[in-house]
């Protein structure tokens, strides 16, 4: 064999070569278009399905966040068909200022709610407190789900500081449908001070006309 077939040979191998990375080519780039559409497709097609069986687990982003916490971290599925009460109460076991700006509100299982409490430190040195909740009737404390809370941590005020603290709560839709009214108690205590903490226990359920 001559080099003039060789090379001819060996170009026309090469040329077959090329056929082929261009046709693998084109199948990547096919591929990965129809895979980049389906996912876009997708976000639509999931919406739609959740609409069409009641499910929202998709929850707005702008409800609770300008407390550093977002909606999408609860499923914010609402039962209109229900009004709840809470109720909210405040014991200042020492010399300090502390209540909710409001005494109740009316909510719907599943909305997400924010009220806010308001402390004062009206010593003349800085403390350190810690917040302990209880609820009426007892049963409730475990429908009673809070997203932000300041008795989530210890709480330090110079002497003479306000502050104002919200709780973002939501009442589970699972909560026994003969409880109409939750009160929810905060006895807020001095860390490591002489005022003894809160009694330990829930509070009794109150009465209601």
């Amino acid at each position: 064999m001559s080099d003039d077939d060789k090379d001819e040979r060996q170009e026309r191998r090469e040329k077959k070569q090329k056929r082929r990375n261009r046709g693998m080519l084109f199948k990547l780039v096919v591929f990965v278009a129809v895979m980049s559409g389906f996912g876009y497709a997708m976000v639509p097609m999931y919406k739609s399905i959740c609409e069409a069986l009641g499910v929202n687990v998709i929850a707005r982003g702008d409800v609770g966040s300008a407390y550093g916490t977002k909606a999408s971290d609860v499923n914010t599925q609402v039962d209109t068909s229900r009004d709840i009460k809470v109720e909210f109460d405040a014991n200042a076991r020492g010399p300090w200022e502390f209540h909710p700006e409001q005494n109740e509100v009316t909510v719907h299982p599943g909305q997400l709610t924010t009220v806010m409490y308001e402390f004062r430190n009206t010593q003349s040195r800085t403390m350190t407190a810690q917040a302990i909740p209880s609820y009426a009737p007892g049963v409730a404390q475990s429908h009673f789900t809070k997203v932000e809370c300041f008795c989530f941590n210890q709480q330090t005020l110079a002497p003479g500081e306000s502050k104002r603290w919200p709780v973002i709560f939501v009442v589970d839709s699972k909560l026994p449908r003969d409880v109409k009214t939750i009160t929810l108690s905060y006895t807020f205590f001095e860390v490591g001070g002489t005022t003894p903490p809160a009694p330990a226990g829930q509070l009794e359920a109150k009465p209601h006309a």
